[in-house]
């Protein structure tokens, strides 16, 4: 009798243990992500109640410069790596070390080269004079990123993501811890919190996950990795070769996005100036943009995020299983989903908006920008689904191509708006860029893959949904009296949880269920 369970079978290979192995990794990335993005908020109101909003802006000026070297000597090589070595276990040793050792190299040479024109940078390229203490410092950070990125990348490609996972977590533990030290002890002694608390507090937080991941290098080994032949020990060009190959494109695609990206960390300030801000100012309202408001708009993007990091293998899996009705549902599903949180957003945000900049931040200004930004959350999740899913499919150089025309929208608001309308140009310079790229993501799936797209169930249904908990939530406000001798943060988070809750509650209820293929 035949095993209707072969090795060709779809099921078979949806339940091998290398395919099991990614779920898990897969699982476990997100989780301890969804940790690490709540951390990082935590973090983000105690530098804006320490530094302040124009030292969060002068932060956010810095910091570019370290994304762009990241980008040359550690990101694209960490993929390269983590792409190569799951192709070729075998000869991951070795592929490992050769691409250490590259990363390392060029690490090791932007940082020197960042150390020495600090000012320079400042001065011509940063156009912020007052940024050039703290470049040496972000500097020395960046060989320290360049080792963990290749370590994690060699752990992504022997199917072990444990230590990439956890190294995330010790990092983020570690910095927070550091950076309260730090502000006691300056406070203490009568010294002014300045900048240099979250530079340093970057600085150590890459020297712990770097020290984090030798340690586990050292003991804990990936499987395999020991076992390796002769046979599959490979000289420095043999293997620097191929993982170059797959390592150049990803430099030359994220150092444009980077470089797109640092153009406007720099011009927004430069340019509210343009619009009668001082310079002071101009890093204030930067600031509470960047590091207030931003903060809570991206926060539910961690759920939307997490499905987007599942959907790519599962497309990728129903594409190499020729099943287009799966890929088509789970599409559908995706959208539905994403659009149930970008409306919960805009209602939720709407709502509360100014109350959470108030009592978090102690910002006006960052209320209002709270409550303009709620309507970019379902362009916005909508575009990272979309982007998932076209990864899935193959199509990289796409979602490149169209994360760039995104930025240059921006960048046309940020040179064109902001002179004339100030910070207000920049924000919908943001809605037009995130609706532009949910757009054409869109349409390229669409074009790709047929989709059912239904708006009543999509967009209306859970719109009128929303109204309805408000409505059932405002009927009810007295009985919720008790929460209001509560701190407004709190009190305010009780609210958006009740209304969430409603909102869930009735989507379940109204939910019509469209099995997969």
């Amino acid at each position: 009798m035949k095993n209707p369970f072969t090795a060709s079978d779809p099921a078979a290979k949806r339940l091998s243990p290398r395919k099991m192995a990614f779920i898990t990794g897969t699982l476990l990335l997100t989780s301890t992500g969804f940790i690490c993005r709540i951390l990082g908020f935590f973090y983000r109101i105690f530098m804006s109640r320490t530094i302040g909003a124009e030292g969060l802006g002068i932060y956010n000026m810095v910091h570019p410069i370290f994304s762009i070297c990241f980008a040359v000597c550690a990101g694209s090589i960490q993929t390269a790596l983590s792409q190569y070595v799951a192709a070729n276990q075998t000869k991951g040793k070795a592929v490992f070390k050769t691409g250490l050792l590259i990363a390392m190299a060029l690490s090791l040479f932007l940082a020197w080269g960042i150390y020495s024109n600090a000012g320079f940078l400042a001065r011509r390229l940063l156009l912020e004079p007052r940024c050039a203490p703290y470049l040496p410092v972000m500097a020395v950070s960046v060989p320290f990123a360049a080792l963990h990125a290749c370590i994690n990348g060699y752990y992504y490609g022997m199917q072990k993501a444990n230590v990439p996972a956890f190294s995330q977590v010790a990092e983020q533990i570690i910095r927070m811890g550091a950076v309260f030290l730090i502000a006691t002890v300056w406070l203490d002694s009568g010294r002014e919190i300045t900048v240099s608390l979250a530079v340093y507090g970057h600085l150590i937080g890459e020297m712990a996950s770097a020290l984090f991941t030798m340690l586990a290098l050292g003991f804990f080994p990936p499987k395999g990795s020991q076992t390796q032949s002769s046979q599959s020990r490979l000289s420095f060009p043999s293997a620097a070769a191929p993982l170059m190959a797959l390592a150049l494109p990803l430099m030359g695609n994220r150092l444009i996005l980077n470089v797109l990206g640092s153009a406007e960390a720099i011009w927004i300030p430069n340019k509210l100036m343009r619009s009668g801000l001082s310079n002071s100012e101009a890093l204030s309202i930067y600031g509470v943009l960047t590091s207030m408001a931003l903060p809570f708009i991206l926060f539910p993007s961690a759920i939307t995020n997490s499905m987007a990091v599942l959907l790519l293998p599962t497309v990728a899996e129903a594409q190499a299983d020729g099943n287009e009705g799966r890929i088509s549902s789970i599409i559908s599903m995706s959208l539905r989903y994403s659009c149930y949180m970008g409306i919960l957003c805009i209602g939720v945000f709407t709502l509360f908006g100014n109350q959470l900049g108030i009592s978090v931040f102690h910002d006006q200004n960052a209320g209002r920008f709270i409550t303009i930004l709620s309507w970019l959350c379902p362009f916005m999740y909508l575009a990272t689904t979309m982007g998932s899913i076209l990864n899935g499919l193959g199509k990289t150089s796409v979602t490149f191509l169209q994360n760039v025309c995104a930025m240059v929208i921006r960048l046309a608001f940020v040179l064109f708006a902001i002179p004339n309308f100030g910070i207000l140009g920049y924000l919908y310079g943001m809605l037009a860029s995130e609706l532009a790229l949910a757009l054409m993501s869109f349409l390229t799936v669409k074009q790709l893959v047929p989709f059912r797209w239904d708006s009543i169930n999509m967009i209306i249904k859970p719109a009128l949904l929303l109204l309805v908990s408000i409505g059932i939530y405002l009927a009810f406000s007295q009985a919720f009296s008790c929460f209001y001798q509560l701190p407004v943060f709190i009190e305010t988070s009780i609210h958006i949880g009740l209304i969430s809750l409603c909102y869930m509650g009735l989507l379940l209820l109204f939910h019509k269920k469209q099995p997969l293929p």
